[in-house]
């Protein structure tokens, strides 16, 4: 039966090729035409199957050099984080200077930066150590600032370095005056211990009229501090001993806590 299947399916391919080679020219390109649009798409998706790995061969890098270019990534990355922080420190430290020129235009004062090196840490928010002492003209009393407003005075001097004592400590007493129409005038003494960043203006007239947010300056009387540096604004004000004078809390202008560089003030001769 096999044999006999075999032999029939062998003179049906015969015949088939009998029939096409006998078949006009005409007719035979036509039905090679059909053929091959049967029969190309087929053989055009075996090449498409051969030629993807290839081509994702080609495309896709080893994992070696992917690891590479990612550390770069990441280098490059953290190098421009690096150079924004610098010149955001850069542009700080430039507005300080612009701001500090324009009040050092209205005193006769000169300027010299200084760096704050230490912290006492019994101590840390009422004393500072600066990088300028003696030799660098520095001596006793001298008043220091940033650009946002009065921070203390020289209280020590070594050859290379000083302390400076911050306002609101006990023994950093300032001449101060609030700028509203009356003018009036206080002494900044101790701050309080819990908010470190207000100090107690005190031995304001018993009639002073205050309004938080009213700024406050030194007034310029002693030998220490200038007039009007700024010392920070009024918070609240009650009136003390049964009326006989008005006390006002005051949020400082500096951030005290926060030192890195600070401006010692020499007066000009």
């Amino acid at each position: 039966m096999f044999k006999q299947k075999n032999y029939l399916a062998t003179g049906a391919v015969v015949f088939v090729a009998i029939l096409i080679l006998s078949l006009p020219t005409r007719a035979t390109e036509r039905l090679k035409l059909a053929l091959g649009s049967w029969f190309l798409p087929l053989f055009g998706l075996a090449g498409a199957a051969q030629q993807l790995p290839l081509d994702l061969a080609n495309s896709v890098l080893p994992r070696r050099e992917l690891l590479q270019e990612i550390n770069r990534l990441r280098r490059e990355n953290q190098q421009l984080r690096s150079q924004a922080v610098q010149s955001a420190a850069i542009a700080r430290e430039n507005d300080q200077l612009r701001t500090l020129v324009n009040w050092q235009r209205q005193a006769p004062w000169k300027l010299k930066l200084a760096r704050v090196i230490m912290r006492d840490p019994a101590n840390w928010w009422r004393t500072a150590r600066i990088d300028l002492g003696s030799r660098d003209g520095i001596r006793k009393d001298l008043p220091v600032i940033t650009d946002e407003g009065l921070v203390g005075r020289v209280s020590s001097v070594s050859l290379t370095s000083s302390e400076i004592v911050l306002i609101g400590d006990p023994n950093c007493r300032v001449s101060a005056i609030v700028e509203d129409s009356a003018r009036d005038m206080g002494v900044i003494l101790a701050s309080g211990p819990v908010d470190t960043s207000l100090v107690q203006l005190t031995y304001l007239a018993s009639s002073a009229n205050l309004v938080p947010g009213q700024a406050v300056v030194t007034s310029g009387l002693g030998d220490i501090f200038p007039k009007g540096i700024p010392i920070g604004q009024i918070v609240d004000s009650r009136s003390v001993e049964y009326g006989l004078y008005t006390e006002a809390r005051v949020k400082l202008s500096a951030n005290l806590g926060s030192l890195e560089q600070v401006w010692v003030l020499f007066p000009r001769r």
